[in-house]
């Protein structure tokens, strides 16, 4: 006759609760946030404080209530400034995103010099974009600069003189900087996209220029999103760039937000309507990234399997 064993009882095993590894990363958390808050919304709050006073820089803060609100949205350069701002944002998108994306895409399944590219493409943005305006405003000189050593006639003209030729070359200057970071952002992109969608599309025989676009394209969605945020959220605050290259000039057709706040700031002295200025840049961009935001949807899609 068999002994019938015993029924085993499990124990359940102690488990970390979900409480202590929240309360955990929450410590980790703090002192971002700390920092974040001291040197983000503190000073945010000042300014927007500051836009409700009359102050030169100087002397007392005198509270003025919508005094500077109301003499800058009166102020007729106001209007201006944010058409050259929206037009800057509009010109320098339309002139970095497809030569990222195509760039980005090249150098992706070019594996030979992908390393060597990727460091010499952080060069220009560890120049200050104040050497960069210097450097371009000395080789665009009719009389001395790079026209007139070559001896090249059509490089000899007024480049900073004109309207349209001014604003070319300062799309032209900020898509020279900043390409190169977002060729490295759509590279590292389009390296995470699954080789196998490539594989079944050529057994379907599908060339490379629907590949890119029934592919490529749609798999970068996100990343373009992310791309063009960077893109116009970081055009709202060109500063030292259009300062030292044409001070907003020829008249005032390169005056943007940015400037405008300088000029009434630290010339004008005019701390109240800077203030406010500041606050239209921060609320601008705050709310153009909530726009990018809404138009690519909810939703990170994790691809993998990449090249």
């Amino acid at each position: 006759m068999t002994a019938i064993a015993p029924p085993v009882v499990r124990t359940k095993e102690p488990t970390r609760s979900s409480g202590g590894r929240s309360g955990s990363v929450l410590w980790m958390a703090l002192p971002a946030f700390v920092w974040f808050t001291l040197f983000g919304i503190v000073p945010l709050l000042g300014v927007v404080a500051l836009s409700f006073t009359t102050w030169n820089g100087i002397g007392e803060i005198v509270p003025s209530g919508l005094d500077s609100w109301t003499a800058t949205l009166k102020d007729p350069g106001l209007p201006n400034a944010l058409w050259v701002t929206f037009l800057i944002m509009a010109l320098s998108w339309a002139v970095q995103t497809p030569m990222s994306i195509l760039l980005g895409v090249f150098l992706a399944t070019s594996k030979r010099y992908r390393e060597f590219l990727a460091v010499l493409f952080f060069i220009p943005l560890l120049l200050s974009s104040a050497a960069i305006a210097i450097t371009y405003k000395a080789l665009l000189d009719p009389s001395f600069g790079l026209g007139s050593g070559l001896g090249v006639e059509w490089l000899n003209q007024d480049w900073l003189g004109s309207s349209t030729l001014a604003m070319g070359v300062l799309i032209f200057i900020v898509s020279w900087q900043f390409i190169p970071f977002h060729t490295l952002i759509y590279q590292g992109a389009v390296r995470q996209i699954p080789t196998s969608m490539y594989e079944a599309s050529q057994i379907d025989g599908a060339g490379r220029v629907r590949q890119f676009l029934s592919i490529t394209l749609p798999q970068l969605k996100y990343t373009i999103i992310t791309s063009s945020t960077l893109m116009v959220v970081g055009s709202l605050t060109f500063f030292d760039l259009i300062y030292v290259l044409t001070g907003g000039g020829p008249g005032d057709s390169t005056r943007a937000l940015a400037l405008l706040m300088y000029k009434q700031g630290f010339q004008a002295n005019l701390m109240g309507p800077a203030s406010a200025i500041a606050v239209i840049l921060v609320l601008v961009g705050l709310g153009l990234s909530l726009l990018l935001r809404r138009l690519g949807g909810r939703g990170d899609e994790s691809q993998l399997e990449g090249a």
